[in-house]
């Protein structure tokens, strides 16, 4: 027998009156749950809502399809997976909620519980694309570097352009086409960082750096403007050798247990007792990091996808850390900004990223730093607060709905009369510099740190 429930757009679905599949909401404080009134002002901040228009694809209605799943009133059918997999986990939603709605610590473990309740269904990430581009490729940044090799020879010999120009990206698989077209322009290629970056003057703090996978392997630029920016504020920069990936990819994918162990190498890494703060420059990773606290609860038993005894120390370690981790911009500005003197005659917009602005709830500190830069002039930007469509790895495995977002993240930046992007994330900086090249816009887009590290420098930006 199946009763009916009713979505908020009135759209039917099927429900189960008996359950027989595992409870992908088991594990998570039923009262998170009850704090959504279902007031609908989260819906405007939603980027899946605004651009469908469809109730099942906002917070309030995930929250509903969510609860529904957990009473056992409805049925987890590939059409309400969709409804969720859709979800960008930008957090957009909690920034809008005057409830208070934590629709992260909802959305990321009924997802990670939900991609192991298949009920006969593949999961999503269950596919060569996850297994060895997404889980076995870019969390490892000497891998990523060496694939990528051939593609950085075609950039050199402009192969990649001709292949744009003739359209040849438009034959390869959707996910793939993505990636290609993401491959930001080459840098000059840098040495690793060292291990310990001394202060420039008086030391004020020690801090460790986080660099990242994709970060790392894309952005080593920026990993040196960081340390650099850091040093010309008074910081002993650490930079260890046994980091690893924060977790995010493999946790917004469902992949509990990969996370966990990338987030139990990261606490052997990083000496805490000998450090202030472990700063890091990308906002997924940051929010990620901030989270190694809430995630894997000892003290629960098993969390989803949580195949380990429960192991309380390593809970504590994971806590410590993520009581350690700033994100350089909030780190500069609870220190004390020491302002550059070199002028960078240029005129930005800056985009929040969604796990800066959304997750970590750090908003003014980087426009309190860019304005600090001389000549500089900063344009506010139209719906800054919604999605690029990055995401994460989202623009990949979604790439129709971050396409769409991307596109009207552009025309909003056009809009401005920029002629440079500022934004705090590796992948927002991948998504729209993607999108400008494919419609053919000549745009600066770099990071908050490449600006500041110009200026300190006395160097002027290069048009590209």
């Amino acid at each position: 027998m199946h009763d009916t429930a009713i979505a908020p757009d009135n759209a039917a679905l099927p429900v189960l009156s008996s359950r027989t599949a595992p409870n992908p909401g088991a594990g998570i404080d039923y009262e998170l749950f009850l704090d959504c009134v279902h007031c609908g002002l989260c819906t405007a901040a939603c980027p899946t809502y605004v651009e469908l228009g469809n109730e099942n694809d906002s917070p309030r209605g995930r929250i509903y399809l969510m609860r529904a799943v957990t009473d056992g009133r409805l049925d987890l059918t590939p059409d309400v997976r969709r409804h969720l997999e859709l979800c960008l986990d930008c957090r957009a939603c909690e920034t809008a909620c005057p409830s208070g709605v934590q629709y992260g610590k909802l959305i990321e473990p009924f997802r990670v519980a939900m991609e192991q309740t298949t009920d006969g269904m593949a999961a999503k990430s269950d596919d060569w694309f996850h297994r060895w581009i997404l889980f076995r490729l870019f969390p490892y940044p000497e891998r990523l570097r060496m694939a990528l090799a051939p593609a950085r020879v075609a950039q050199f010999l402009r192969l990649d352009r001709l292949a744009e120009t003739l359209g040849l990206f438009k034959l390869l698989p959707s996910r793939l086409r993505q990636l290609a077209q993401m491959l930001p322009p080459r840098q000059k290629a840098e040495p690793q960082l060292p291990e310990v970056l001394p202060a420039v003057g008086k030391r004020r703090a020690r801090v460790a750096l986080f660099t990242g996978c994709v970060g790392d392997a894309l952005f080593r630029h920026t990993n040196w403007a960081t340390a650099r920016v850091l040093q010309q504020n008074g910081c002993d920069v650490v930079v260890p050798r046994t980091q690893a990936c924060c977790g995010a990819i493999h946790f917004h994918a469902g992949s509990s247990d990969p996370a966990r162990e990338f987030a139990d190498a990261n606490v052997r890494a990083f000496d805490l007792d000998d450090v202030d703060a472990v700063v890091v420059n990308i906002a997924g990773c940051g929010a990620m990091l901030k989270d190694y606290g809430h995630h894997w609860h000892a003290e629960q038993g098993l969390g989803a996808g949580d195949s380990g005894p429960p192991d309380g120390s390593a809970q504590a370690g994971r806590e410590k850390l993520a009581g350690k981790v700033r994100d350089i911009n909030e780190f500069l500005d609870e220190l004390g900004f020491v302002p550059p003197k070199g002028e960078i005659r240029a005129v930005a917009t800056y985009h929040d990223a969604c796990h800066l602005n959304h997750a970590q709830r750090i908003r003014e500190q980087p426009r309190r730093l860019l304005a600090a830069i001389p000549g500089l002039e900063l344009r506010d930007l139209p719906e800054t607060d919604l999605c690029c469509g990055a995401a994460g790895t989202y623009n990949l495995t979604e790439p129709e709905m971050a396409s769409r977002l991307s596109r009207r993240k552009l025309a909003n930046i056009l809009s401005t009369g920029a002629s440079v992007v500022v934004t705090a994330n590796a992948g927002c900086l991948l998504q729209i510099q993607r999108e400008a090249r494919t419609q053919g816009h000549v745009l600066r887009i770099v990071h908050p740190m490449d600006l500041l590290d110009l200026s300190y420098r006395g160097e002027t930006l290069s048009a590209k």
